[in-house]
């Protein structure tokens, strides 16, 4: 009996030890979109790798944008990893605070919009007036999409034919299928997949680089949880844990940097050309 109560007690103690780490691990909870499926799924190695440094995450899912930037408004979620151009309207609404955004396997942290056409188009000049009566697919509020061609020059006279798609592939896909003249997208999205499409080109490209896939955080969480949370994304590119290991992994990138309001130089223009001001409702 005595040597049974000697095993029993430090089980009972390291149960007791995990529960308590777990009830003092700070809350961080994390919006996604209703649409986005298998988000949380997708989002589970970051959760059990924030978990080992004391932070226990839950997922909120927010049926659009408009709720998620209410949500931000009056505290019900702590933070959303966004691109570029939904990150950079709750910024605009003061709603937000960038924290940190991946560092993918070829090093990058930012993309930009390119015009995408048949064989033989013409160069792209700058100008909506390229795209005069054309049809020209996008996914909407994307800084690769729907934001870069509202911000052109002469965008509300072009007469084009918008075309909405689900996402930069889905874009190119229509394009490649007849269903549109032009598409605009992401330009890591068509540097990977162009050897699928060999009948088109890409005729232009923004001039300017938005930040990808940053972790907006509200401006309502405590200061502490934010410091918190942002070393240990920073900390992960170091890190050889299994927890780490299954991130990079999952999420296809070596670690994560730091980022500020002053890496959305480019994308707060080209919000503002777009008409994407303080009071933008995320629709036109």
């Amino acid at each position: 009996m005595k040597q049974r109560r000697r095993y029993v007690l430090p089980v009972m103690l390291a149960l007791l030890l995990s529960l308590s780490v777990v009830s003092n691990a700070e809350q961080f909870k994390l919006t996604v979109m209703q649409d986005q499926a298998g988000a949380a799924h997708k989002f589970k190695p970051m959760a059990d790798y924030l978990a080992t440094k004391g932070i226990q995450v839950s997922f909120v899912p927010a049926k659009d944008y408009s709720a998620a930037a209410y949500m931000f408004s009056v505290g019900e979620v702590d933070a959303m990893f966004s691109g570029s151009g939904i990150a950079g309207s709750l910024i605009l609404k003061e709603l937000a605070v960038p924290l940190v955004r991946p560092l993918d396997l070829d090093g990058h942290t930012t993309y930009w919009a390119v015009v995408i056409g048949p064989k033989g188009s013409p160069k792209f000049n700058g100008s909506a007036e390229y795209f005069k009566g054309k049809r020209v697919i996008f996914t909407s509020l994307a800084s690769s999409g729907e934001f870069y061609f509202r911000s052109l020059p002469g965008a509300q006279q072009a007469n084009a034919t918008m075309l909405k798609a689900a996402s930069h592939g889905d874009a190119l896909d229509a394009l490649n299928k007849g269903q549109a003249d032009f598409a605009i997208v992401k330009n890591r999205v068509w540097d990977d997949t162009r050897a699928k499409y060999p009948d088109l080109m890409m005729t232009g490209e923004d001039r300017g680089e938005n930040p990808d896939n940053t972790l907006i955080v509200t401006r309502k969480i405590p200061q502490a949880l934010a410091a918190k949370v942002s070393a240990a994304f920073l900390a992960l590119k170091d890190e050889t844990s299994p927890q780490a290991q299954a991130v990079k992994k999952s999420m296809q990138i070596k670690g994560f940097v730091r980022t500020t309001n002053k890496d959305f130089d480019h994308t707060f223009t080209l919000l503002s050309k777009a008409g994407a001001t303080k009071s933008f409702n995320f629709s036109y």
